[in-house]
Parts: structure tokens; C-alpha cells; sequence
């Protein structure tokens, strides 16, 4: 009972959070600066699959509760109370599984960096093809992906190479780039013959994959007093000393 009260205050801290995001996203003046827009609009999104189950949930108990009282008078409605009561489990878990807590990184895009490891060329190669791996998966989700910095080899493959991948708009139902890649970081081998290989032989080869979530903007604010300047002359003739 205890457990059922403490999700019950979640959920309705949760719903009024989202009205008071859905207040602050109305307001031109969030607007004006798109860092904090584009936050609210990200929390806002990640709330509202909650919001919609929350609402089928209730609204399935008020017609559960309305059919119940309908059956007395008509055995007809009795038939409708029994199929709403069985929607009811479901409601209720995928409710419940919304609730649990999640990774608050989940809505922020990416920087996504593929070293090669050892393996030389080949390396590099298997590099470059986690890359545009990398890239189409962006593409086919519909985000915007942008090569910050990359060194190339001569055959095409990639020694090191860093991708800014972001979501167009707010991420449905908060779950953004980081949501998607962050289990990709890691070590990444393949076993095959590779295009430098000219006996046929099988290599393996290694890639380094480094995926970390955007920072947050921060304002910092010096005060002038905090600051400490030394001045140091040269003495001596000419100042040569």
C-alpha cells in the first residue's frame, strides 16, 4: 500500500510538472532563449507519453465505474463492464513501467567519436565503416549528423573521427540520440580479410567508439574582485635583465 501511495504522489507530481511545462512552453518570453526552450520542450516531451497513459488509465476507471452502475439497471452494459475491467492490468503496468526511473540523459544528443585501434590500415578501415554505420542509422532515424573533426587515411579509412548527432526537434517522448547510441561505446572488433591483406589471410581488427551526451550550457559569472593580476617587468638596462 505504502509503494502505491508513493507512486500515486509521483504521478501527480509528474502532472503537474507537465501543465506547468505546457504554462512556461505558452510563454513567449522561454522562447526568446532557445537553450532554455529547447530544455522545457525536452522535459515536456519526456513527460507526455506518462500524461497519455495516465489519462487512458483514468478515463478507462470513470466508464469501468459508469458501466458497473448502467448493468444494474441493463444486463447489456454488464458485457462492456467485463472488457473494460480486463483492459485495466494493462493499463495499470504500462503505467507503472513509465514510472520507473530513467536515465536522465536519455533526451540530449550526442558526440560520437570512432578511433581506430591496432590493426593499421585496416584499422582504419573498420573505422570508417562503423562510421557510415553510424551515419545511415542517423539518417533512417531522421537526425542531423555533422563531422566535427576526423583524420583520414590514404585508403579512406579513418584514424580518428568525432560526429555531432542531434535530433530535429524534441525527441518523441524524450527519447533522444542518447537514448539510442549509449551502448554503443566500447571496444568494436571484426574478423574478415581485409583490402590490404593480399594472401588472404583473416585479420582482426579493433575501433574504439566513445559516445558521450551534449553539456549543458552554464553561465559563469567572474567577479572582477576574485581576480588576481601580477605584472612583472624586466630590470635592468634596457629591460635585458
Amino acid at each position: 500500500m505504502a509503494t502505491r501511495t508513493e507512486g500515486g504522489s509521483r504521478l501527480a507530481n509528474l502532472l503537474a510538472e507537465h501543465a506547468e511545462l505546457e504554462r512556461r512552453l505558452a510563454d513567449p518570453a522561454v522562447h526568446a532563449d532557445q537553450v532554455v526552450a529547447r530544455r522545457v520542450g525536452r522535459r515536456y516531451a519526456e513527460l507526455g507519453p506518462i500524461v497519455v497513459a495516465a489519462r487512458e488509465l483514468e478515463q478507462a476507471r470513470e466508464d469501468l465505474t459508469a458501466a458497473r452502475e448502467l448493468a444494474v439497471e441493463d444486463s447489456g452494459f454488464a458485457e462492456e463492464a467485463r472488457q473494460i475491467e480486463a483492459r485495466l492490468p494493462d493499463l495499470e503496468q504500462r503505467l507503472g513501467e513509465l514510472l520507473l526511473p530513467r536515465d536522465p540523459n536519455d533526451a540530449k544528443d550526442v558526440i560520437l567519436e570512432v578511433k581506430a585501434g591496432e590493426g593499421g590500415e585496416e584499422s582504419a578501415l573498420f573505422a570508417g565503416d562503423l562510421l557510415r554505420m553510424y551515419l545511415r542509422y542517423a539518417e533512417r532515424k531522421g537526425w542531423q549528423a555533422e563531422v566535427i573533426d576526423a583524420e583520414e587515411t590514404d585508403l579512406g579509412g579513418y584514424k580518428d573521427v568525432a560526429v555531432a548527432i542531434k535530433t530535429r526537434g524534441l525527441p518523441e517522448g524524450g527519447n533522444g540520440v542518447w537514448s539510442r547510441l549509449k551502448f554503443e561505446g566500447g571496444v568494436h572488433r571484426v574478423q574478415r580479410v581485409p583490402a590490404t591483406e593480399s594472401q588472404g589471410r583473416i585479420h582482426t581488427s579493433a575501433a574504439g567508439v566513445l559516445v558521450l551526451p551534449e553539456a549543458e550550457d552554464v553561465d559563469v559569472a567572474v567577479n572582477p574582485n576574485d581576480l588576481r593580476v601580477d605584472v612583472y617587468r624586466s630590470s635592468g638596462p634596457g629591460g635585458q635583465s
